[in-house]
């Protein structure tokens, strides 16, 4: 035997079913509208129907630029100068002169050329240069016999080289006789005192000439 249905349980089963049906159509609504598509304000256009409205393009040709016109060339003035005067003025040239065997003939004389003035100046380095009587050799042996060697230089066991500058003049002389780096000692002073006894050298010659020539030797102390 079914059970009989009240009014109320009535009513909730027709509210159900109409709740299912709206939202069913809800859905077919939305989704309806995602997929409708409008056409009406986006109409395709074929481009081939459209009328080609655009101009020709008209092909411009390059401007030719005529070349500059050429420098006007600025001719020359041209002065007239005025004749050079001509000189009228004779020059009397006697011709007639007789020559015979008793005439005499004046000698031209020709004033000479004045002396170059002979300086006194010192070379260092000439074209012949002025070397001792006998070679160098000759000369270290004329040092070495001549010279003392000093009594506090010996003492102090001092040994070394004193370099002597000296001019040898025209004649051969030696002059202007000093030590220009020595070792002290007395050895420079000995050094100077030999060179200034030394016999003349020959002189150097510049062209020929004999001239004065600065020369540097050095003398060697050295104990035995």
């Amino acid at each position: 035997m079914e059970p009989k249905k009240t009014p109320k349980a009535d009513l909730n089963q027709k509210t159900g079913l109409h709740l299912a049906i709206g939202l069913v159509v809800s859905l077919a609504l939305v989704t309806l509208a995602f997929e409708w598509k409008d056409y009406d304000g986006n109409q395709l256009v074929d481009l081939g129907q459209v009328d080609d409205s655009f101009e020709d393009v008209m092909e411009i040709p390059p401007t030719e630029q005529p070349p500059p016109p050429p420098p006007k060339i600025q001719q020359p003035e041209i002065i007239e100068v005025p004749d050079e005067e001509e000189i009228e003025e004779e020059i009397e040239i006697d011709l007639d002169v007789e020559i015979t065997e008793d005439t005499e003939i004046e000698e031209m004389v020709f004033e000479e050329a004045p002396e170059e003035e002979e300086t006194d100046q010192i070379f260092m380095v000439v074209e012949d240069q002025p070397e001792p009587q006998g070679g160098m050799t000759a000369f270290y042996q004329f040092v070495q016999k001549n010279m003392k060697y000093p009594s506090q230089a010996r003492r102090m066991g001092i040994e070394g080289k004193v370099f002597v500058q000296f001019v040898v003049d025209k004649d051969g002389s030696l002059s202007d006789v000093q030590a220009i780096k020595g070792i002290g000692a007395g050895c420079d002073e000995e050094a100077v005192r030999v060179v200034k006894g030394a016999p003349k050298w020959k002189p150097g010659k510049q062209r020929g000439k004999p001239v004065r020539v600065r020369m540097v030797l050095p003398i060697t102390f050295k104990l035995g």
